[in-house]
């Protein structure tokens, strides 16, 4: 019994001040950060020089029964070494005490040069469909006569739409995400059916030779903002990454920090997100942990998530641009 209430407290606690993360069909992290602008943006399916296959796994305030757990597998790559259309395919599982929700992603995505290949200027287009499976286990819900024992699930479908540009460091991208005004769980009706999530990028990336010397390492300012028409909730990611080459290799480390804007939060969330990552060869690891800066906190363990990936069919960087866009080439 006391794990039960254990476990109803935490869905409270995620229901109320967490509802702006766990309204989204796939939760918006600071996985962009590892390499993995995909899970944020369409339009950057097969952008780079290279295929990349990610997966990612996420466990939320570590030793706490039932707490958030999210799992991803992505895989995007261009048709072809000269085709400018481009593919992208999601498998998630995300669960939330009671709650979870396994979805199927899919995307499309054309990549029109503005230049003739001497500098990366680059317009991108992408259009996602999400197909998603809510399902809510009520197998632990005992003392009820009016609640059944049963797994109860339901399904529902929403799309997105993504315009990207890049021109040499410069990257930046648009996103509409939920672009349906689907509900997101038939079990709970009193869930807004607006979700749409409006979310901006902007990043710059300084190479060792931006400022007409060698830099001892590269580093790349970025912005992420999201607005959430349905709650009128607004997001800030405020990040830094840098990276340092070896032979064959390339270390990086990221800070991310995150504030929430709700006018109906008694105390806005805010997250601090150090990343470190390797890439070596054709292989990339990561390591992520966010910590919660708020006073009022469930617990102290923070969140943590490991990132893996390999890259296929990598090609000769074609024009200058960062790291996202061209992976390490031997």
């Amino acid at each position: 019994m006391e794990l039960f209430y254990v476990r109803f407290y935490v869905l409270l606690l995620l229901l109320f001040s967490l509802k702006g993360i766990s309204q989204e069909t796939l939760p918006i992290y600071q996985d962009y950060l590892s390499d993995n602008v995909y899970l944020l943006h369409p339009s950057a399916a097969g952008i780079g020089n290279t295929s990349k296959l990610r997966f990612t796994s996420r466990q939320q305030w570590a030793g706490i029964p039932d707490a958030p757990s999210l799992q991803t597998l992505s895989f995007h790559s261009r048709f072809g070494e000269y085709s400018n259309g481009a593919y992208g395919l999601v498998l998630f599982n995300d669960k939330n005490g009671f709650h979870s929700q396994k979805g199927f992603q899919g995307s499309y995505a054309y990549h029109l040069p503005m230049s003739d290949g001497k500098i990366f200027n680059q317009l991108s287009f992408g259009l996602a469909f999400t197909l998603v499976q809510n399902q809510s286990d009520q197998r632990s819900f005992t003392g009820d006569a009016a609640v059944s024992s049963i797994i109860e699930s339901t399904s529902y479908y929403n799309s997105d739409f993504s315009v990207a540009y890049h021109l040499r460091g410069l990257s930046s991208y648009f996103t509409i995400k939920n672009l349906l005004l689907t509900p997101k769980n038939n079990l709970n009706l009193q869930e807004p059916l607006d979700l749409r999530n409006y979310i901006v990028s902007l990043g710059y990336y300084f190479d060792k030779n931006r400022f007409g010397q060698d830099l001892f390492v590269q580093f790349e300012p970025s912005i992420m903002l999201q607005f959430k028409q349905g709650t009128g909730e607004r997001v800030a990611d405020f990040n830094l990454k840098a990276y340092k080459d070896f032979y064959k290799t390339q270390l990086w480390a990221a800070i991310s920090y995150r504030r929430n804007f709700d006018v109906n939060a008694i105390e806005n969330a805010q997250y601090l997100t150090p990343i470190i990552g390797i890439n070596y060869k054709n292989l990339m690891f990561s390591y992520t942990y966010t910590n919660q800066m708020n006073e009022t906190v469930l617990t102290n363990s923070g969140f943590h998530q490991i990132s893996l990936g390999i890259n296929l069919w990598t090609r000769e960087p074609r024009a200058a641009g960062s790291p996202n866009l061209n992976q390490l080439w031997f």
